[in-house]
Formats: structure tokens, sequence, C-alpha cells
């Protein structure tokens, strides 16, 4: 977030209007705000053009409200869904101004789902969501998510969220099916839906054996996992973006 004076400018790489194409709120139209910036550093991300925190991309938050309005407002009937991703928006130079653009999304009236990376828990920003989708990094994306946060994410907000994985290998099953067995030795079985996400490689168009591999595996080891791939890039390519 940029203050100059009394006014609050967010670093916004885009606002866009279009389907949610991964976990279980696949297939629900909404309006994107996808913030600029992020250190956390994935390896196979698919949005490295976001993690810069590039000072050009600074949009005032009143500009930010207005083009959300809009976007939902280009229909027969009015988009009331929000989601806010990154770069990574829960940064903590992204949350003072993340809080004040939940706050007046809120006053508003929009629903909004928040993408957290996984990698901290911003109190405030969980409660303010009415859903936040948390990652467990594999290995394959060369980071970590700590078991602890996990566990405390699941305890605290649970019960409006979903943990998601990207997995490329068997390795990356296994870490998310271990991570999933400690917790529930932890704190016990619990209701909120882990889901697994085969990840494409580079040039690959459809990763159908991955997919059907990933499929078997949760069969397998007793179904611990709800299996969803990511269908914007099954309708518009792998390459495209905003969609």
């Amino acid at each position: 977030m940029i203050v100059s004076g009394t006014m609050t400018t967010l670093l916004i790489n885009t606002i866009y209007r279009a389907t949610e194409g991964e976990g279980v709120q696949l297939g629900s139209p909404q309006v994107f705000i996808r913030f600029q910036g992020c250190a956390i550093g994935c390896v196979n991300c698919d949005s490295k053009e976001t993690w810069d925190f590039d000072v050009s991309k600074g949009l005032e938050l009143e500009t930010v409200l207005a083009k959300v309005d809009e976007l939902a407002n280009q229909g027969r009937w009015p988009l009331r869904r929000v989601s806010i991703t990154g770069g990574d928006p829960l940064h903590p130079q992204h949350v003072p101004g993340l809080m004040e653009l939940m706050i007046d999304l809120k006053l508003k009236g929009y629903w909004i789902n928040l993408e957290a990376a996984g990698s901290r828990i911003v109190d405030d920003a969980f409660k303010a969501a009415d859903f936040v989708s948390f990652d467990f990094k594999t290995p394959s994306t060369g980071v970590r998510t700590s078991h602890e946060l996990l566990a405390r994410f699941i305890t605290d907000f649970g019960h409006k969220g979903q943990i998601k994985a990207v997995i490329a290998d068997n390795a990356d099953f296994g870490a998310a099916f271990e991570a999933r067995r400690q917790i529930d030795e932890k704190i016990g079985p619990h209701p909120i839906p882990w889901v697994l996400t085969p990840c494409y490689s580079p040039g690959e168009k459809m990763p159908m054996k991955r997919f059907q591999e990933v499929t078997r595996l949760n069969e397998d080891w007793g179904a611990p996992f709800r299996v969803i791939g990511q269908q914007h890039k099954w309708l518009y390519g792998v390459d495209a973006k905003n969609v």
C-alpha cells in the first residue's frame, strides 16, 4: 500500500471478470482483484509477472472499487462475488490497504473469497472474508507450509475455507497426505475440504496422465482429498490470462 496524504493506493496487477477455475468454488462467476507483489517465490508459479512490488501498478482505492462495480454490473444481473488474489495480497506491505478494500467491499454487499498463499494467517483479513482458500505448498513448489500454521487455520477458520495443493508427482501427493495425517492426529478429523490440483508442466496443454494418476492415488489412499483440475486452462488454454 502507498499512502499519499489521506489517499490510499493499492498495488494492483489487474481487475477482471471471470469464472472461478479452481477449488470447491469452481464455476462461480466473480470479479477478480489481483494484487501486484509477492515474495514467496514458488518455482512453478504461473503468474510470476505479479512478483515485483511495482509502484507503477498503484491504483487509488476508489478507482479499484469503481472498477469492481463496473465489471460486476456488465451483465443482465449484477455479480456479488469478489475474489482477492495475487501476487500475495497478505504480504505485510499490502495488508493495511487490503483491509480498507475488504471493509468497503463488504459495505457494498459483496461476498469475498480471499486467496492465501499458506505463508501466514492475518486474523482480521480472514475474519472479514466469507471464504478463504489456504495453500499447502508441496515439495515441487520449492516452498514449505508449516503444519502448525495449517492446524491453526483449520481450527480458527476451517468453517469457511479450503486447503489447496498443487500436485506434480508422487512426492507432492505423499507430502499432502502426510500433512493431513499429522494434522488429523493433532486436532482430530475435520470437515474442511483439502483440494488437490494436478499441475501443468511448461508447454503442456492438458496433464491428462497426471490427473489420472493423482485421482488413482487419492482412491488408493482412502480418498482424503478432492481432486479438482484447473477449468479455465481447459477452456482457454494454458497461456490465457484473466479468464
